[in-house]
């Protein structure tokens, strides 16, 4: 990792059709290639696990930000989206406004969606596969 950079990786759950949307979306967008991707369902995220257990209670999206001082900073419910549109920068940093709203009101209207995501959007049998393209993105 160089001196001044930092990982951003998103977990995201790999059956959800709206996590995969997302993805997806930031895939596109992401045009400086920053983020990497993991499913929840993978072997990554296990390591994670491993470091911190108490992101097993959490099964959406959680974004973890690694600095190159070895810091972390975990940012799950709405901090994680909103920090991600703001990352990629142009319109999307206007998604940065969200954060005047308290973090228990949009907190309680991201888990509400991630609650009923399910019903709303879908669910596939397995986890998205990137494309060639992508490949190097997304981590196991």
């Amino acid at each position: 990792m160089a001196e001044n950079s930092e990982r951003i990786t998103l977990y995201f759950d790999g059956v959800c059709n709206l996590c995969n949307a997302w993805v997806s979306f930031l895939v596109e967008r992401d045009k400086a290639r920053r983020f990497r991707y993991a499913p929840l369902q993978g072997e990554t995220f296990q390591k994670l696990l491993a470091e911190e257990p108490a992101l097993g209670a959490l099964d959406s999206l959680i974004v973890v930000r690694e600095k190159a001082d070895g810091t972390r900073q975990i940012l799950t419910h709405s901090a994680g989206p909103i920090f991600l549109a703001g990352e990629l920068g142009g319109l999307w940093s206007v998604a940065k406004v969200f954060r005047i709203l308290p973090a228990f009101v949009r907190d309680a209207m991201y888990k509400l969606i991630a609650r009923l995501r399910y019903v709303l959007f879908g669910k596939k049998e397995s986890c998205r596969l990137p494309t060639p393209e992508e490949r190097a993105l997304f981590l196991p």
